[in-house]
């Protein structure tokens, strides 16, 4: 066999281009190759608003309804470590609320979207107070003895903080007192040194935005090991003691950390410092994860809870809702590297027959890769990487041209800017 054949028939790549997939390489006026922009005519943001509806609707729908955990499986992992699979149910509702309340909070303007959008807000409205009321058969496990309850009442909080004017102040007098309520009793549970005290500094945060005195301890203990103990520098987290090559900086670390910090701001300025400084650090990881991003639209699968899939990315989503991309990333790049992120995943197909999410990356047959405490409810934290919808579609994140992200500058032949590691 010649060797160009092979390496054809092979799909080699070389300087991050598939040699087998010629077809999406196009001239330049350099007369240089480089990889096509998959989205150049195409509308990004109904595509993203297609997928995570179609996660959405069957968890909306069917809480507003009351059937939620007569109707959805709790599928469980190979290695389940035996916990109550039922606190899988606030799992898949907490972690959903997280990724689309700033989508949520949006006005309905008339548009087709708009209509989508009211839909699932009232049903996620009537979702939170069938949620905390004891009569009713979607009550979540809030008095299980697991302490994976404080792990999705964070989530929850983080939903209410992102949007409290859309998610919290509608809903009646009763079913607030009701949330409060189970917020103080999960007070029982001590997280484990790790992740899991942002947690605790989270429901503690929700709690004290909504005028329940804190236990401030919770917050600052987090606060602190983080600012200073567990930080390893440029932008990096440990997530305890011992350092884990993972997306758990992306998942919970960075996001919860500056939204703590965020809300309590107003009690002290070293609140303020310490903001000030947790940001910088996310600013600079979200760095890292649009350079993750391939030519192609692939990314890392590494560590553990791969099965939330593209989840890890809510930190470039987060500074791009807030409008405070780093200088050498624009709104456009990392639209389209997220966006062919995103189509290299759920162009597959990743629901049931019934449109629950099935464990595993790309397809069902991947459920060996889900972790102990995994479960058809823990898949939901994809949803957090969709935040960016909270920006309005004439948002430059949303309107600007398409461009290519950094590795498709860099391998094919463009200027494209230099990395460097920060010292903050």
């Amino acid at each position: 066999m010649k060797r160009r054949t092979w390496l054809q028939q092979a799909g080699l790549f070389i300087g991050g281009i598939s040699l087998s997939n010629h077809g999406n390489l196009v001239e330049d006026n350099k007369n240089r190759m480089r990889p096509k922009l998959e989205n150049e005519h195409s509308n990004d943001r109904a595509y993203w608003v297609s997928i995570i509806h179609k996660m959405a609707a069957p968890i909306l729908e069917n809480i507003s309804q009351e059937t939620f955990q007569k109707n959805m499986p709790m599928v469980v992992s190979e290695s389940f470590d035996g916990r109550n699979p039922k606190v899988g149910y606030l799992e898949a509702f907490g972690r959903l609320l997280a990724g689309i309340a700033p989508w949520l909070a949006l006005p309905n303007d008339g548009s087709e979207e708009g209509k989508i959008r009211d839909k699932l807000l009232k049903q996620a409205l009537l979702g939170i107070q069938h949620g905390v009321n004891p009569n009713s058969p979607d009550y979540f496990a809030w008095r299980d003895q697991s302490k994976q309850t404080l792990v999705d009442a964070a989530h929850l909080a983080l939903a209410f903080l992102r949007a409290p004017k859309t998610l919290w102040d509608p809903l009646p007098a009763r079913t607030k007192q009701q949330v409060i309520a189970e917020f103080k009793h999960i007070r029982w549970i001590v997280p484990n040194e790790s992740n899991w005290l942002l947690f605790a500094a989270m429901t503690e945060t929700f709690l004290f935005h909504v005028g329940v005195e804190p236990e401030r301890i919770k917050i600052d203990h987090a606060i602190e090991k983080f600012d200073k103990d567990w930080y390893v520098g440029d932008g990096w987290y440990s997530d305890g003691d011992r350092f884990s090559f993972d997306h758990y900086n992306g998942f919970v670390i960075h996001c919860m950390l500056v939204e703590t910090l965020k809300h309590n701001t107003p009690v002290s300025e070293k609140y303020e410092e310490q903001y000030q400084r947790a940001y910088r650090r996310m600013q600079r990881y979200a760095v890292h994860l649009e350079r993750m991003i391939s030519p192609d639209g692939y990314y890392p699968v590494i560590g553990r809870s791969s099965t939330y899939r593209n989840g890890g990315f809510q930190p470039l989503a987060a500074v791009a809702l807030d409008n405070k991309l780093p200088e050498s990333l624009s709104p456009a790049q990392v639209r389209c590297a997220m966006t062919a992120m995103l189509k290299n995943i759920y162009n597959h197909e990743l629901y049931d027959q019934h449109g629950w999410l099935v464990l595993g990356l790309t397809s069902a047959n991947q459920g060996n890769i889900a972790d102990s405490y995994t479960n058809s409810g823990s898949l939901y934290e994809a949803s957090l990487s969709f935040i960016a919808l909270g920006l309005p579609e004439t948002d430059p994140f949303w309107s600007s041209k398409p461009e290519q992200w950094t590795s498709q500058k860099a391998f094919s032949g463009q200027k494209f800017p230099r990395d460097y590691y920060v010292t903050y």
